[in-house]
């Protein structure tokens, strides 16, 4: 008899400890993800901070090639905005507001794509978080080919 009540209070202390070791797994989840956020809120000048505030993980695209493409986009590094660094050139200028061009600057803020936006966006100020959110904007890979720079944009 005493065989018997041995594996089932067995049974029942490996459910108790299972219950106790998945409490704790979400607890210690909930504070890596509390500190992570923490520290994310102290980087206010990270370009991907004005378009993902919160740590929590975004679904990835079903097709990779658009997938990267928004992922640099969030990042702001594209081969356009950011190959002066690997082949030692200056920054490329935008001729109509001289200013650097940036991804901030091409999706929301030059006057040379203001047609293109009121076309895709319906607006021609963007905010770069409706359009590189979440839930990227809807006609976002339809603009990009529109911006004369798109190969320097997307990926291989």
């Amino acid at each position: 008899m005493r065989k018997q009540t041995r594996p089932q209070n067995w049974r029942v202390l490996k459910v108790i400890l299972l219950s106790l070791l998945t409490d704790f797994k979400k607890y210690t989840k909930v504070l890596f993800y509390a500190k992570w956020q923490r520290q994310w809120n102290t980087e206010t000048d990270n370009k991907l901070h004005s378009v993902k505030p919160h740590v929590q993980p975004w679904p990835s695209l079903l097709n990779r090639k658009a997938d990267t493409l928004l992922t640099r986009l969030r990042v702001g590094h594209t081969r356009y905005t950011h190959r002066h660094l690997l082949f030692g050139e200056q920054t490329p200028m935008c001729s109509e507001c001289n200013c650097s061009m940036s991804v901030k600057h091409i999706l929301s803020e030059c006057p040379n794509f203001n047609s293109q936006r009121l076309k895709f966006f319906k607006t021609n100020s963007v905010d770069l978080s409706l359009l590189l959110g979440k839930t990227p904007h809807v006609n976002l890979f339809a603009f990009a080919p529109h911006l004369n720079r798109y190969d320097s944009v997307e990926c291989d």
